[in-house]
């Protein structure tokens, strides 16, 4: 069981995971050198633990000390007791939901194992929204997704907000990152998947029509907001598809894009 110690101020270098939250440029460059991500919340932190991640700490407010007990009681890592006006200095902003953990990042598969036993993968091709990625991860996980992959430049999943709006999904979901996007496109073939990329294409066949085609390994492709899919992601992919719309609608956001997209071709056997 881990000894609960109390912080009765800020700054203090025992709470340097959780510092300044909310500059997204410095936690988007400082977690992933440091190996560590932050889980908020109760159901987050649960689930991050139940999915095999190592914590290195947890930041608490009283209330919730009780609550936690039998995480707590579970860990050897350091838990820290803190006012909410202490969390709010150290953070950057008010923990509302007054539990904080900082925990170990996995090191990433490579894809060709990731997607050696599945049947659904999602690429997202760099999408930077985090809220977006949350979103689409919490529908591969609702949805039948066996394998997610990311292009380099896509955003960290494991970034505060992108867990956040997931509920903890992004550490269910297997996902890796790729290193060379479109060329890595090749994997997919190799592991016997086709490749359709959802786009805005005259060329394009409809959702319903891929559905009919029911492949057994199928991989999805979305593109950034705005801008979607790149000329290159296009080129690599079997088959375009479109989404048909009404009343004058051209496109659905990229996260409602992949629930309507997963939903659609989920394994049916």
């Amino acid at each position: 069981m881990a000894e609960i110690t109390t912080v009765e101020a800020a700054p203090d270098p025992r709470l340097a995971d959780y510092t300044d939250l909310t500059d997204v440029e410095l936690r988007r460059r400082r977690e992933p050198a440091e190996g560590l991500f932050i889980a908020e919340g109760e159901k987050v932190i649960r689930r991050a633990v139940a999915a095999g991640y190592e914590m290195r700490s947890m930041l608490l407010t009283a209330k919730w000390t009780e609550v936690m007990c039998d995480v707590i009681d579970g860990t050897s890592a350091p838990v820290y007791e803190v006012a909410p006006d202490v969390a709010e200095r150290v953070t950057g902003y008010h923990v509302h939901r007054g539990a904080l953990a900082s925990m170990h990042r996995k090191p990433l598969p490579p894809p060709a194992g990731l997607l050696q036993k599945a049947r659904r993968a999602a690429v997202f091709e760099d999408m930077v929204d985090h809220a977006n990625l949350g979103a689409a991860f919490r529908n591969a996980a609702a949805l039948g997704v066996d394998a997610v992959l990311l292009t380099p430049r896509c955003a960290d999943p494991l970034y505060r907000r992108a867990v956040k709006v997931s509920m903890g999904a992004v550490l269910q979901v297997p996902w890796t990152r790729l290193d060379s996007w479109p060329g890595d496109a090749d994997l997919l073939r190799e592991a016997g998947f086709v490749t359709a990329a959802l786009c805005l294409d005259e060329k394009s066949i409809t959702l319903d029509e891929l559905a009919a085609q029911r492949h057994d390994r199928l991989a999805l492709l979305f593109g950034t907001e705005g801008d979607g899919l790149t000329a290159g992601a296009l080129a690599a992919a079997d088959l375009r598809v479109s989404i048909p719309m009404d009343a004058g609608v051209d496109s659905l956001n990229v996260a409602a894009t992949s629930a309507v997209a997963f939903y659609m071709t989920r394994p049916r056997d």
